[in-house]
């Protein structure tokens, strides 16, 4: 209890105690994400404690960039390591059968072994347009992969 008057869940309802469920986030938001709500451009402060624009005026700071501003991004030594990696190892099994695939035309099937192999869409659809960028890349410096010769 909060000053004897209970606490306001996710969803505005008063509760004696326990946390907010799942359950309810969900009903709420409508998908089962822990963000919240998306984001609405804020509009500036009227200094009035009533109303839409309610609060006190402030002004914003600039802040400096953080380091984890820069997590994930590739450097140059990060880049080329992987090209020597991918250049010594060569491509996975799966890889290839994506690249053969591509070759065939069947992207959506593609789409489909890339997704069984990394588990989400968007890495399934990261992976698939880089081979497609590697097809693009051996075709353009004229390199041809026919067994028959």
């Amino acid at each position: 209890m909060v000053n004897g008057m209970g606490r306001i869940n996710l969803i505005g309802r008063v509760y004696d105690g326990g946390l907010a469920t799942f359950r309810d986030s969900v009903r709420f938001y409508g998908v089962a994400t822990g963000k919240g709500p998306p984001m609405a451009p804020s509009q500036p402060k009227s200094g009035l404690f009533v109303g839409i624009n309610k609060g006190h005026v402030v002004t914003k700071r600039e802040l400096p960039p953080r380091p984890v501003d820069r997590k994930g991004k590739a450097t140059k030594r990060v880049t080329f390591v992987r090209n020597l990696i991918r250049e010594v190892a060569g491509f996975a099994p799966y890889e290839k059968r994506i690249t053969e695939l591509l070759k065939v035309g069947k992207d959506k099937r593609a789409l489909k072994v890339a997704k069984r192999k990394l588990g989400t869409h968007k890495r399934a659809k990261k992976k698939r347009e880089e081979m497609a960028g590697v097809i693009r890349k051996m075709r353009s410096a004229g390199v041809h992969t026919d067994k028959k010769k």
